[in-house]
């Protein structure tokens, strides 16, 4: 049996890595990149440091519109599945990787499998969310991370072929969480001083990420986020993607931040370890209010809705405007009124249930 895998963007490279550890006791695997994220530090790094194999094909799309950038995925996707000839296509999350692999995939009737299937932010403006619903609606086997992403589908009328499992991303937190605290605390504190001249020496601090059009597409949102962190009492890391990494160096030229420390993209050991010892976490990725979750490290979500609605419980986590006063007051809340539940999301065998469903039928 053969299994083409579909990655694209970050944190689809680190689903992959648990999810192929185990099915390649299975199948055979072919995997492929469509290049989607085509930077080195946010692709090449990933497969070296996972131990993920080498991409069987590298599409080689890059950045582009939405419209650009999905109709030479699936042209090119279309060729290779024909060549390939594979039993399923396997996709995961919401990306335009993610739409482009299963539509090819669907218009020459070959199954897709959906790994974090149903998740909702229930708003139609997202692309995430679009890419999620139209993939949802077109896959034959949906692996659910939570109840309520099953609920979702469930009131779409997907019933069929429909599984909870967990969230594959916990399976990678326990397995590489432990190979990045192994690693010193001084070869991190080196590196991020040596490679980014950040010479005050860290003790404590924030991680932060920002990357959605909303947040980074004018001047003012990014101000008013930026401004946030120079207030903050520790100093704040932060992993500029490069889609806004112009943006962020014109904003720089124009004001002297002295609390933020902007580095490239993170290795995922190097996130692993500076989020699970941070202060808190400010970010309006999805994955990271999830991560930081399962390393029982608080969140304020920069964005008005979350598609991980479970984080939100107890405070753990935040949804907050873009507002510079809402923002610092959103970081200094301590009103926890519940503990972390460490298998909310799994107990990190989530690939495992899913190749059993699907290989030992």
């Amino acid at each position: 049996m053969k299994v083409v895998t579909v990655v694209g963007a970050r944190p689809q490279f680190i689903k992959a890595a648990a999810v192929s550890r185990v099915m390649r006791n299975y199948v055979t695997e072919v995997l492929v990149h469509t290049g989607q994220h085509y930077d080195s530090n946010m692709s090449d790094v990933f497969f070296e440091e996972l131990d993920i194999p080498r991409p069987d094909y590298m599409l080689g799309v890059g950045s582009g519109s939405h419209a650009k950038q999905t109709a030479e995925m699936l042209v090119r996707l279309e060729e290779l599945y024909l060549k390939e000839k594979p039993d399923f296509v396997l996709v995961y999350g919401d990306t335009n990787s993610t739409l482009a692999a299963a539509l090819a995939a669907s218009k020459i009737l070959i199954p897709v499998i959906h790994v974090e299937a149903g998740l909702r932010s229930f708003n139609r403006a997202m692309p995430e969310e679009q890419n999620r619903i139209l993939t949802d609606h077109i896959s034959e086997y949906l692996f659910c991370p939570t109840q309520t992403a099953v609920g979702h589908l469930k009131s779409e009328n997907i019933l069929q072929n429909v599984y909870q499992i967990g969230d594959v991303m916990c399976d990678a937190v326990h397995f590489y969480l432990g190979k990045a605290e192994k690693i010193s605390r001084d070869v991190f504190m080196k590196k991020l001083c040596f490679l980014f001249h950040w010479d005050k020496p860290l003790e404590s601090w924030y991680i932060v990420t920002v990357h959605r059009a909303e947040n980074t597409g004018n001047e003012s949102a990014l101000k008013e986020i930026l401004g946030a962190f120079e207030m903050f009492e520790a100093p704040v890391i932060f992993p500029v993607h490069p889609r806004i990494r112009n943006f962020v160096e014109h904003l720089m030229n124009q004001n002297r931040y002295q609390n933020i420390c902007f580095v490239e993209p993170l290795g995922y050991l190097e996130m692993l370890f500076f989020t699970s010892n941070a202060i808190k976490v400010v970010t309006d990725s999805g994955g990271l209010q999830k991560e930081a979750y399962m390393m029982h490290r608080n969140v304020v979500t920069l964005r008005n809705q979350t598609e991980w609605v479970e984080t939100l419980e107890g405070n753990h986590n935040i949804l907050c405007t873009i507002d510079r006063e809402c923002i610092i007051e959103a970081v200094q809340r301590t009103d926890i009124d519940k503990e972390f539940n460490d298998f909310l999301y799994g107990n990190g065998d989530a690939a495992k249930k899913m190749c059993t469903i699907l290989f030992e039928q």
